[in-house]
């Protein structure tokens, strides 16, 4: 590539960020990292009435957290600074003058009482309504209006908009890095607003081309529902004489429901029990919520690679890719035309290969703020060695606790199902005797415990499973955890004496 691959992400702050819109960020930033680019953060934020309090610091927050890096833009600073649109607002109000000057836009004063007027002529037509070359000249515009009219009602401060004047019937000829060369009649399009006097803003149209120039963006990377506006924007580019440096675009598929019917939204996931943004959200404006799948438990790692695998395929059968792998194998000849179905239980299928692939050190600092939520104070190294002997049966963190706490926390109910199994007979005396055993251990090690504890059942002909499962009941509390020696090195020979009396003492064996 000739030129230096520069991409942006470029979100709108109107609400939390859709898995589909981090996808967007992702392929920016693996594609800019393939190609040794740079990945820009702008914050199209021109849209005054549809702004959301918070919503951008979640933006920055949940690439952060996503491992998406971000080497120019807002949070960040460079040399095209700012990167936040409504602190640009001054340089748009010249680009669309700047049309209207060559030729290519005009000024509309038209209200929505006469546009009303001529929608409703269309119906009783039995047409469609379009603002364009049919329309354009029937309503006080630029195109319609003497220049000194228009002149004075821009003085005057009658409110006004620019509009796109698209050309009449010429074929507009576009190429696309996912889904090849596209053509599309003028004739079938309408005149756009690129810029509004009312709040002194453009629209995206207008600047998204003006900033990803100035920007020197090379590659437009963005989700299919731009694909309709790719003409307009051809277009622009060659109004404002910028074809020579326009970028080249990439339209993505969609994220579709897990039923494959149309585009996954937050309702989907209310209804199904997942998470459909990567960060728990609240409206600081409604109160209403929304799931996180931070929250939920699952690692940034193992998201970031589910959704890497939503409509790119690396072209082998490997599944588990680090950011590095993803980096290293991208690209866009290998993003999907279709939509992806999103699979809620591979993301949970996922986040279980990383869980199980994490060693102590590395499930630590992800246990220690469990614990400590739990009033636990321990080191790191008892924290990750608790959450390691467990880590094959975790599927995300929000399994930690359930599965732990009893390596920190002695029972004080028992599983009612087992104790009537287990608590009866020749059980409680069997359990004391163990305890004596148990208590004459010096080397209370795994491996030496083990030893001791079944050269003594050998002796006295007692069954493995009878003794174990008796043991359980007094350290777990129930019928799940690990192999019994590793619960008793770990919490040592005081706790398992203690939670034995505790077991003896409180409740009264069955029938």
């Amino acid at each position: 590539m000739s030129r230096e691959v520069r991409v942006r992400f470029a979100p709108s702050p109107t609400g939390p960020l859709h898995i589909g819109g981090v996808r967007t960020a992702l392929y920016n930033y693996l594609f800019a990292r393939r190609h040794g680019g740079k990945m820009l953060l702008r914050i199209e934020d021109t849209d005054s009435q549809r702004f959301v309090p918070g919503a951008e610091e979640y933006i920055i927050e949940s690439l952060k957290w996503c491992g998406i890096e971000i080497d120019e833009g807002v949070g960040v600073g460079g040399p095209h600074a700012p990167y936040r649109q409504s602190e640009r607002r001054e340089i748009y109000l010249k680009y669309a003058t700047q049309l209207v000057d060559a030729g290519w836009a005009y000024y509309a004063f038209d209200t929505p009482e006469e546009l009303d007027a001529l929608r409703k002529e269309a119906e009783e037509a039995g047409k469609t309504f379009a603002y364009n070359y049919e329309v354009r000249e029937k309503l006080p515009t630029s195109l319609s209006l003497p220049k000194e009219e228009v002149e004075a009602r821009i003085a005057r401060g009658d409110q006004w908009v620019v509009r796109f004047k698209m050309p009449e019937n010429e074929v507009v000829a576009m190429d696309d890095l996912i889904r090849g060369h596209v053509e599309v009649n003028t004739s079938t399009l309408d005149d756009k607003v690129l810029y509004k006097s009312a709040d002194a803003l453009p629209t995206y149209h207008l600047a998204n081309i003006v900033d990803d120039h100035l920007m020197e963006v090379s590659h437009v990377i963005r989700g299919e529902e731009w694909l309709p506006s790719l003409p307009l924007h051809y277009l622009l580019y060659r109004a404002f004489g910028w074809d020579d440096t326009r970028p080249e675009f990439a339209h993505l598929p969609l994220l579709l429901k897990p039923t494959g019917g149309g585009k996954l939204s937050k309702r989907d996931g209310d209804k199904m029990g997942f998470p459909v943004f990567p960060l728990f959200w609240q409206s600081p404006t409604t109160g209403d919520t929304a799931r996180g799948y931070r929250e939920d438990g699952y690692l940034a790692e193992a998201f970031i690679n589910m959704l890497a695998l939503l409509g790119w395929n690396p072209g082998t059968k490997q599944e588990i890719f680090s950011m590095q792998e993803l980096i290293d194998a991208f690209s866009l000849d290998r993003v999907s035309k279709a939509g992806a179905r999103f699979q809620p239980d591979k993301a949970k299928w996922f986040n279980a290969q990383y869980m199980h692939n994490l060693t102590d050190e590395q499930l630590a600092p992800i246990m220690q703020p469990i614990l400590k939520a739990h009033g636990i104070e321990t080191s790191d190294e008892l924290a990750g060695k608790a959450a390691g002997i467990m880590k094959e049966r975790m599927t995300l963190t929000t399994d930690m606790w359930d599965l732990t706490s009893f390596f920190f926390v002695a029972p004080t109910e028992y599983e009612e199902k087992l104790t009537k199994k287990q608590w009866k007979g020749e059980n409680p005396a069997m359990l004391a005797e163990l305890r004596s055993v148990l208590e004459a251990i010096d080397d209370f090690s795994k491996e030496n415990t083990e030893a001791v504890v079944r050269a003594w059942i050998e002796a006295k002909g007692f069954a493995l499973g009878q003794v174990m499962n008796t043991l359980r009941l007094a350290l777990v509390g129930a019928g799940k955890g690990p192999g019994m020696f590793d619960v008793t090195e770990f919490i040592g020979k005081a706790e398992c004496l203690k939670r034995i009396d505790n077991l003896i003492k409180n409740v009264t064996p069955a029938e």
